[in-house]
């Protein structure tokens, strides 16, 4: 299962990035400290093995996640946690046997692990550093050469896998030392904002809970391996996450949630937006209070630009990563559709890293580099609702060898193809006030008594493998009915979008002309890596809804309890 979230793990005119030169020149400047000791380290341990070891490696790579992040959250106006954390992991990737076939050779869908993102020391004192990589690599080769062994036994007794492509594929090596922002951030002076600011929910008694929380992280991300690549590069990035709950009174579970993010603490929103942010939030988890629970429905709607996003992001783009085609426990949905329609041919969807800034939105999904050192670029996946290609990583897939820089990772995990910056655009697209005119004519041709507008969503999770369904799931936070006869739309709770990808793409009928961001981390077998999924509006002709789980709970029997003279709430 994978999912893209909202919720607050870590954080995290469109200006594309200049890509560097596959090697640069000699007149580079000096390796950074930490560069030079894991290059010198990963040559004495890869000249060891290679003279010494059977079997033989052929790549060796180290790579070291450098985090600080600052995390405070506020509730009623008292500060309720603060924490500050700085961590150096390493993983190490080792290679053995050939390219053709190695210890990374999926079997069954039997994913490899052999990292583990061991703690280093944030100290560049050489012999700490050297015996950690000592120790991990040597780790790493045992548990890879024995994998070795079992792979080859199981390619002499197991009917052969479909896609015959090998395990690893060449990229050139690069050598770049980006400078990181330094991340500014005064603890105190966020902490009396967040305080400020969550006093402001004790405006709204139906709330039972609720928090501010600010998160600021630096991340500085080192790598080596043994074809030359040395690399140096990182970001920050800022969030603010406003969040609500409560519980109807038939015993459901309600929550409204906003986050605001910025690529640094000092340009996240003035505290006018905030506080708006926060009356938003409050008056939706308000009028769920009040709303019908939702009836079970398939008809018409219109997903917001943020709602679409996270929409592609399940139905489509898991399904393009390039490891789920050679995967024979997969359900492959496009496997072989390369040069075939996928999308309705008004279309298109990109990847592309590089961007990092949408109008005032910055992006989550960027990076100058992905974690197997190939330089970021913008990858064209379908063009005119024709698929194209997928995102690859360093594993080859059939009929396309080598990577499009979407090798990602959380730190202590394995490397697979992941998503980046989906950026989906229309050749169909009409302002929203046509839109909506556009779905009430499609309600009154299908005869329905109402369609749905989805305004906002948190996230939303998807199962891609062969032997479960092959469904999604988009979890909505506020959700309208739509009538046709010009009543005011009225707000409904309880409702999920559920669905299979091959059918929702056929009810696409049109977009809006305005696209919009959602922010988020997604989860899948390499970890959590921060996404964006960019869309306009979309109009489909047909959408299923279900109702939520409820508890049997109660809201609270007693009474709120008041302000003593003179104090807080």
């Amino acid at each position: 299962m994978h999912a893209i979230l909202l919720g607050v793990r870590y954080p995290f005119l469109i200006v594309p990035l200049a890509l560097l030169p596959a090697c640069l020149s000699a007149q580079a400047p000096p390796s950074p400290p930490l560069v030079t000791i894991l290059a010198a380290e990963m040559d004495r341990n890869f000249a060891a093995l290679k003279s010494k070891a059977d079997p033989v490696p052929y790549f060796l790579a180290y790579a070291v996640t450098q985090q600080e992040t600052h995390l405070l959250a506020a509730t009623g106006g008292m500060l309720a946690s603060k924490d500050t954390t700085k961590t150096r992991s390493l993983d190490v990737t080792l290679r053995i046997g050939s390219p053709q076939l190695d210890n990374y050779h999926r079997v069954g869908g039997n994913a490899p692990s052999f990292t583990n993102g061991s703690l280093l020391s944030l100290d560049d004192n050489p012999n700490a550093l050297k015996r950690r990589l000592w120790m991990d690599t040597d780790a790493v080769y045992r548990a890879a050469s024995q994998r070795l062994l079992n792979i080859r036994t199981n390619k002499e007794v197991k009917v052969a896998a479909t896609d015959q492509s090998g395990d690893f594929s060449p990229a050139p090596a690069v050598i770049s030392v980006k400078p990181v922002s330094e991340l500014q951030f005064d603890t105190d002076k966020w902490a009396s904002r967040a305080r400020h600011w969550s006093k402001r929910f004790e405006e709204y008694p139906e709330i039972l809970n609720s928090s501010v929380a600010v998160l600021a992280q630096q991340e500085i991300k080192t790598f080596v391996n043994t074809e030359g690549t040395r690399l140096q590069h990182g970001r920050t990035f800022a969030r603010i996450l406003i969040s609500a709950r409560s519980k109807a009174a038939d015993g459901m579970d309600l929550a409204t949630s906003e986050t605001l993010e910025a690529d640094s603490p000092n340009r996240l929103p003035s505290d006018k937006a905030v506080e708006a942010a926060i009356d938003r939030v409050a008056k939706d988890l308000r009028g769920l209070l009040r709303a019908p629970e939702v009836d079970p429905f398939v008809g018409p709607a219109i997903l917001s630009g943020r709602a679409a996003g996270v929409f592609f992001h399940e139905i489509f783009g898991h399904r393009i990563e390039g490891h789920r085609q050679k995967d024979d426990t997969e359900g492959q949905t496009f496997t072989k559709s390369i040069n075939a329609p996928v999308l309705p041919p008004f279309l298109s969807v990109t990847f592309d890293p590089t961007v990092r800034r949408l109008a005032e939105t910055d992006l989550y999904g960027w990076y100058d580099f992905d974690d197997e050192g190939v330089v970021a670029r913008r990858v064209p996946i379908v063009e005119n609702g024709i698929l194209k290609t997928f995102l690859l990583s360093r594993s080859p897939v059939a009929g396309f060898a080598q990577s499009n820089g979407h090798g990602r990772r959380q730190a202590g995990a394995e490397i697979v193809s992941r998503q980046s910056n989906l950026i989906v655009t229309s050749q169909n697209s009409v302002p929203a006030a046509q839109l909506r005119e556009l779905l009430i004519a499609e309600i009154r041709k299908q005869q329905k008594p109402y369609g749905l507008y989805f305004e906002s969503v948190t996230g939303g999770f998807t199962t891609t493998g062969r032997a479960g369904l092959q469904a999604f799931t988009v979890i909505p936070l506020v959700v309208y009915r739509v009538y046709p006869d010009g009543r005011p739309d009225e707000l409904v709770r309880g409702a999920d979008i559920v669905g299979t990808p091959l059918a929702s793409f056929a009810k696409i009928l049109a977009t809006g002309n305005q696209p919009q961001v959602f922010n988020g981390y997604c989860g899948a077998e390499s970890g959590s890596v921060p996404v964006s999924a960019i869309s306009p509006a979309l109009l489909v002709s047909e959408i299923e809804v279900q109702r939520k789980s409820r508890s049997q709970e109660r809201p609270p029997l007693l009474g709120r309890p008041l302000p003593s003279d003179g104090g807080d709430r």
